[in-house]
């Protein structure tokens, strides 16, 4: 107690006194005994009820015992059971748990892991992934202020994330190593790239890596299979040096729709593990074999450009007409591109209009805006005879079909004449002008669609100096093509936009999470986020369905699909209350991520355990580990003082103690006639 307290608590058992003797002794020729007993109540209800405002307080000073934190990590993917270590890793779970002197030095938490980490419930061995880098660097945000050590159990095979190897941990990492460390001969197809998408009767290339793990030099035969049949072999060669090898396969797409295919390389004498020596993938041909028609009013780069950019993808043809020079029909063709036109354009404009043909409209510094503005196609520019430089910003809002930003705001700026566009049809704007770093709201590149009719709209010449600078930028034409070929597929394409798009894959491994995202608009083709979403999925095999609802995630619908067996699923995607759905299709594998693998990776959590100051371990040495544990001087039980203040007066008890006393003081003065 601080001594302005104590100096306080005098004073006021003075002032209590004083007053009592004031009221009852002072001045006061008779003093009967009466006077003593009001004297002494007065003095302590008028002490005690000075006691209430001075509250008085006492420090008191605790100590707390803080032990040092142990976290056990605990792979729980579908490696550790194929490697027959399920049980082993319970067992020395238990024995690490159970021991008395951990538990006294350490506060022990348990976690499991495979693709995300959790609190440990219990361990069920059927995680399809093993993501120990994130593991590791969760747990090491959970004990930020802690002095804190990990025990990792695992067999060190991790099948996404970044390298644990080079990840940091603040805290000592112990691994321990569960499954069989010695090496075999394996052969793998470890890798598959190849697009998603192919054109019928075109080549695709497919590269597959290869892996081989072995001192011997090997020879086997690699192969390409569909439909049962051979459609790629080669013979590859191994050696202890050169363990990887990476084949390109030109396969020609044969059919239009869905081709599954299957990568595998033959078996090697003494080889353990067989199920890395196939991997599936599949390729979608599209028929899509366009002939596209420029009409220009001028000779221009820009000709050149859009001509090598559309003629990239092999099933597209363009054929160049000067405008006056144009005697064919535009029915021949599937789009046709409006360069720079004017008058002379008139009865071929007049024909898209009456057949609701598709275009693609480029304006520029010579443009007719006046024949244009009168045609009524939609849009109109109150132009001048001055041009402007607009360089072009890209809306990431626009939904129209898919296209990246490969840099547009870095392109230099397209020429048109000066002047407020307008539209009097629904349009998306693709790319917005940007005057001198000042952005408007004025729209660059714009896509309208109405009666089945498609069209675009590019408010500006020089385009060809886009795809100049996009081959600078990456040392090839491919985004500026793609760019393109995007905007071209969606303008000739005579398919009317859905309003329900499917985002699926067309193969899953077996027992992974099969993701399928959902896009849907209302009638303006706004995202609508009211609707009711519900999949259907159907084996094809079985026949079975399942059911199961999207729901809402940020700006689309998702469903989450689980557990099912492998075999080939169709599916319908129906919105609740609507005549609308939306097919498709896909395979789920047998191959299994998990089951890749021929040994524990020790080599690599030896070096995680050498950058983290800890140490490895093997499956039989729980009792190195724990002595390691044990006798680490850097894990030291930690002493916390925290300093309280505590009132010595309990106020309820004190105030009705005062009012008790004061009431007797009360009574006894009536009843002695002193009031």
């Amino acid at each position: 107690m601080q001594t302005t307290t104590i100096l306080y608590i005098i004073i006021a058992l003075l002032i209590s006194v004083f007053v009592a003797y004031f009221q009852y002794f002072y001045k006061r020729k008779s003093k009967p005994r009466i006077h003593i007993l009001l004297f002494v109540l007065k003095t302590f209800s008028l002490f005690l009820l000075l006691l209430l405002f001075i509250n008085p307080t006492i420090k008191s000073k605790q100590l707390e015992n803080i032990k040092p934190s142990l976290s056990f990590l605990i792979d729980n993917s579908k490696s550790i059971p194929f490697f027959k270590e399920d049980v082993n890793i319970i067992n020395f779970k238990n024995s690490l748990s159970n021991n008395s002197k951990l538990q006294d030095k350490f506060n022990i938490d348990f976690f499991s892991f495979s693709d995300n980490l959790n609190v440990l419930d219990s361990l069920t061995f059927n995680k399809n992934a093993t993501n120990i880098a994130n593991g590791i660097l969760k747990l090491n945000e959970l004990n930020k202020n802690k002095n804190n050590a990990i025990v990792l159990l695992t067999d060190g095979n991790q099948t996404i994330g970044r390298d644990y190897e080079f990840i940091k941990s603040k805290s000592k990492l112990y691994p321990v190593v569960f499954g069989d460390t010695t090496k075999y001969k394996d052969v793998s197809v470890t890798q598959i790239n190849v697009n998603k998408y192919s054109y019928i009767k075109n080549k695709f290339p497919v590269e597959v890596i290869l892996n081989y793990e072995g001192d011997q030099p090997i020879t086997t035969k690699f192969s390409i299979f569909s439909g049962g049949r051979s459609v790629y072999s080669e013979k590859v060669q191994f050696s202890k040096n050169e363990n990887s090898k990476i084949v390109l396969a030109n396969l020609t797409s044969t059919k239009e729709g869905l081709s599954y295919y299957t990568a595998s390389i033959q078996k090697i004498k003494d080889e353990k593990n067989i199920r890395n020596n196939i991997k599936n993938f599949s390729v979608e041909v599209i028929d899509e074999q366009s002939k596209i028609l420029i009409l220009t009013s001028i000779l221009h780069p820009d000709i050149g450009a859009l001509k090598k950019a559309i003629e990239s993808n092999k099933q597209r043809a363009v054929d160049v007409f000067e405008i006056s020079k144009f005697k064919k029909e535009i029915s021949d063709y599937q789009l046709v591109i409006l360069y720079q036109p004017n008058n002379n354009f008139n009865s071929v404009v007049d024909d898209i209009m009456k057949q609701n043909f598709n275009y693609f409209l480029i304006s520029g510094g010579i443009t007719d805006w006046n024949f244009i503005n009168k045609k009524q196609l939609g849009f109109t520019k109150n132009s001048i005879n001055q041009t402007e430089n607009y360089s072009a910003i890209y809306n990431d809002t626009f939904l129209t079909f898919l296209q990246k930003d490969f840099g547009f705001n870095q392109f230099s700026p397209l020429k048109d004449k000066f002047g407020e566009v307008n539209f009097t049809k629904d349009h998306q704007d693709l790319l917005f002008q940007n005057i001198n770093g000042l952005q408007t709201e004025q729209p660059l590149l714009s896509v309208l669609e109405q009666n089945e009719q498609k069209a675009a709209v590019l408010f500006g010449e020089d385009i060809w100096k886009w795809r100049a600078a996009s081959f600078l930028n990456s040392n090839n034409f491919e985004e500026f093509d793609q760019f393109v070929g995007n905007l071209v597929q969606y303008i000739a394409s005579k398919k009317k936009r859905s309003r329900l798009e499917i985002n699926a894959e067309n193969m899953y491994p077996a027992n992974s999470p099969i993701k399928i995202n959902a896009f849907y608009t209302d009638k303006n083709y706004n995202f609508d986020d009211r609707a009711s979403l519900e999949i259907a999925i159907t084996n094809k095999e079985t026949k079975t369905i399942k059911k199961l609802p999207f729901s809402l995630v940020n700006n689309n619908y998702q469903a989450l699909v689980n557990n099912l067996p492998s075999g080939n699923y169709s599916y319908k995607v129906t919105v609740l209350g609507q005549n609308i759905k939306k097919y498709g299709s896909f395979k789920i594998t047998d191959y299994i991520i998990e089951e890749q693998f021929t040994s524990a990776n020790d080599a690599k959590l030896e070096v995680l355990a050498e950058k983290t100051g800890g140490k490895l371990f093997y499956k039989d040495q729980s009792d190195k580990l724990i002595n390691t544990l044990l006798v680490d001087k850097n894990y030291f039980i930690a002493q916390k003082s925290t300093i309280t203040e505590q009132s010595l007066v309990n106020f309820k008890s004190l105030l009705f103690i005062v009012l008790a006393l004061l009431a007797i003081e009360w009574f006894l003065r009536k009843y002695y006639g002193k009031i």
